[in-house]
């Protein structure tokens, strides 16, 4: 139950499944801006990985003014347990607090740091799940269309990495993906 789209090179797959048992070089976390485990994705990825990766966030939030990743941005932190080298931590919008007109651009900017981090990592493969779909209520729909949107349009730029994956953690939301995919690859370049 996968599909996968050429940009370029590079190619953007979807599928279904658990990311902390994906294996890509580098998994997307949809973080909290504490950096401090939680529910959802989040919560998932910090038990897969072990106890390591949240005294890892625990020193990298030292090093950032009040101790908080803004969202929109992304950093790296080794995967531990996981069958990844990588976790890249992005903070999605809070739709609720950002509304409409604020949410998309900083969903669009987790997607675009996270490539970012990946190329200065030399990653080639990485993974990522439905960013700021579950605890901070984003529309799935326009979070299905601005994510492939922001990976399509930085691959057409940089083909790096070379394989960017969606794991989507249910059949509703993989529709959604498929869909907005499906959109953007009839709408041409």
């Amino acid at each position: 139950m996968s599909s996968s789209y050429p940009v370029g090179p590079a190619t953007i797959a979807l599928t279904l499944g658990d990311i902390t048992g994906f294996a890509a070089e580098a998994i997307a976390n949809a973080a909290n801006p504490r950096l401090a485990g939680g529910a959802g994705v989040d919560g998932a990825i910090h038990r897969a990985a072990g106890p390591e990766l949240l005294n890892a966030c625990r020193l990298v939030r030292q090093t950032l003014p009040g101790g908080l990743l803004p969202a929109g941005r992304a950093l790296a932190t080794p995967a531990y347990r996981l069958p990844a080298r990588y976790v890249i931590h992005c903070v999605g919008p809070d739709y609720a607090r950002e509304g409409e007109a604020g949410t998309w651009p900083l969903l669009a900017a987790c997607y675009q740091n996270a490539l970012e981090v990946c190329r200065r990592l030399q990653v080639g493969s990485v993974a990522f799940p439905s960013i700021g779909t579950g605890h901070y209520g984003c529309p799935l729909d326009g979070a299905a269309r601005t994510a492939l949107s922001a990976v399509r349009g930085e691959l057409a730029r940089q083909p790096s990495p070379a394989r960017v994956t969606f794991v989507l953690f249910d059949p509703p939301t993989l529709e959604a993906y498929r869909r907005a995919a499906e959109a953007l690859a009839s709408a041409g370049p």
